[in-house]
């Protein structure tokens, strides 16, 4: 397995990470924990350190499979997590976005308390919340690494200034953002720039196409009920039909 700096940040990490969030959450199927547990070392014994996870992946499920499959190994492997949605912990329902920062500190306590760890070593801001702004999430951040209980900061789909304004508080580790063959933005709205400026590491979400790009799905394939990708117009069957082709807009 080749390995990857992130950025400036000396963070080492596989060339190819494990995101874990479809072993129970958001596709049509889910593997039961002792599936997931199982395949999540397998990956490790394969030479993958880099797991990806979130709170809202279950909800907070995913972060306690992770968890508990990478126990035997918490030294050999970098563990990411995210916040930034409100989520009910009673119902598990999300209200939207919310990454004020008592919200940050008590997202942080139930991601280390769920993965059984004593730092987290890349928490991400899941997606920017409008309403806080990013050097207070930044700043945040920044008070939980001094505290010793997360080692570097990342944000998810953030745009090239966002980024540039929470760098300047806090410097960035990675920058999460969904890049593929299908999905370029990133080549052309500044994002690339800014992290080869910033010395900012990227690490692409769905670079397979959210299952598309292996070949293993056509215009005949139908999605279950659950499966978020059912409302994503990349995958309607009537946009086939129409175009003769997947969108890639």
């Amino acid at each position: 397995m080749k390995k990857r700096v992130l950025g400036k940040s000396g963070l080492e990490v596989s060339a190819i990470g494990f995101g874990c969030m479809g072993l129970n959450f958001s596709y049509d199927h889910s593997l039961s924990k002792e599936e997931s547990i199982r395949l999540i070392r397998q990956a490790v014994e394969r030479g993958v350190t880099l797991f990806d996870t979130a709170e809202i992946y279950g909800p907070f499920t995913n972060e306690e499979i992770v968890g508990e499959a990478l126990a035997p190994m918490r030294d050999k492997v970098v563990i990411a997590t995210k916040f930034g949605f409100a989520i009910d912990p009673k119902t598990g329902k999300t209200t939207g976005m919310d990454s004020r920062p008592e919200r940050i500190r008590a997202a942080t306590d139930a991601s280390l308390k769920r993965l059984g760890v004593d730092v987290i070593d890349l928490p991400y801001q899941h997606r920017v919340d409008s309403n806080v702004p990013i050097e207070d999430v930044a700043g945040t951040v920044k008070e939980l690494i001094a505290e010793g209980k997360v080692k570097h900061f990342g944000l998810s789909e953030a745009g090239a200034q966002t980024v540039r304004r929470a760098h300047a508080v806090q410097p960035i580790t990675a920058l999460q953002n969904e890049y593929s063959l299908w999905t370029r933005g990133p080549e052309t709205n500044g994002i690339l720039q800014a992290c080869e400026e910033l010395g900012i590491g990227l690490v692409a979400y769905s670079p397979l196409g959210k299952g598309f790009l292996t070949g293993a799905m056509s215009k005949d394939t139908k999605l279950g009920e659950t499966d978020f990708r059912k409302i994503l117009p990349r995958f309607s069957r009537r946009r086939w039909r129409r175009t003769r082709h997947w969108s890639i807009c």
